[in-house]
């Protein structure tokens, strides 16, 4: 199923001028994406402001997006919360929804469990839940880390096929050499793109491939062909493009690039922004663009 499923989008939710969920750009966006070098999904996540869905928008969300996929590559979804009762119900339902692959599965935010809790939660919705999930650790968010160990013990569970990793490139390199041999390793930091694969994870789930997906796949393309030098090349350039994409509350930097580009994914919800004018122009300068680019209509591909 993820054979050769390298770059991955964790991809916005458009939203229409009703801030309800727009599935025309939606559909339309993914397509671009596919032609453009993604070769799977993660949907509902972070970039897809999934605290600002609820349950039932998220289970229309997945059971659409899989029909407008219709099998081309793997869609993860994200399940995860920070209640072990309330995942496992979750992902059952998310289950039975043809064409959902994987439930992405987040370190329990806010009650910040111990490594021990940890490894329950995760053990208990692996068992209970009724499909394959995946490890999202993303301590910056959650405010725990899920130690390595914690991820090498869970690694050996054959319902738990990956993890989500944003961490450090030492705490990669350690996943990489002691996980089981089937887990799937992804860094959810597009700057490592390139590291983890040269290190041996599988790739990366990024928000850059909305924008510099052409880039991302020609990096990846060289590596493969044995070209570290325009593979490194490619990464030197896209990672300053990449930071500029969290210069503010992500998704905003995000959809405010694809707005300008006319795939009309909407703004934010609430408590997040689109971003204003000045913001906007502060953004195109650390993109490299005109001062006013992103008032303006953008070409659909960004040339590096």
């Amino acid at each position: 199923m993820f054979e050769n499923v390298d770059l991955m989008t964790a991809l916005v939710t458009p939203f229409n001028d009703d801030n309800q969920i727009d599935y025309q750009s939606l559909e339309k966006l993914a397509n671009h994406l596919i032609n453009t070098g993604s070769r799977g999904f993660v949907i509902g996540a972070t970039t897809g402001e999934t605290p600002t869905l609820s349950m039932d928008e998220k289970i229309e969300l997945y059971t659409k997006f899989s029909r407008i996929i219709h099998g081309r590559v793997p869609i993860i979804a994200g399940v995860g919360t920070n209640n072990t009762a309330e995942t496992i119900k979750f992902t059952q339902r998310v289950s039975k929804i043809k064409g959902i692959n994987v439930a992405l599965i987040v370190v329990p935010y806010y009650n910040k469990p111990d490594q021990r809790g940890m490894i329950n939660h995760f053990t208990k919705v692996a068992d209970e839940g009724g499909m394959p999930t995946m490890i999202y650790n993303i301590p910056g968010r959650t405010g725990k880390k899920m130690d390595n160990d914690t991820i090498i013990k869970l690694s050996h569970h054959k319902n738990i096929i990956g993890v989500k990793q944003c961490g450090t490139m030492e705490d990669m390199e350690n996943l990489v050499e002691h996980v089981d041999k089937n887990f799937m390793i992804y860094s959810g930091e597009d700057a490592q793109a390139l590291f983890a694969k040269v290190i041996g994870a599988n790739g990366v789930i990024s928000v850059a491939s909305h924008i510099y997906g052409p880039q991302m796949r020609q990096m990846y393309d060289a590596i493969e062909k044995g070209d570290v030098k325009t593979a490194g090349h490619l990464q030197r350039l896209l990672t300053p493009k990449m930071a500029a994409l969290f210069m503010y509350a992500s998704p905003e930097p995000t959809k405010a690039v694809l707005n300008a580009q006319g795939w009309n994914v909407g703004g934010c919800r609430l408590p997040l922004e689109s971003l204003n004018n000045e913001e906007k122009e502060k953004l195109a300068n650390r993109l490299g663009l005109s001062q006013d680019a992103l008032l303006k209509s953008l070409p659909k591909e960004l040339k590096l």
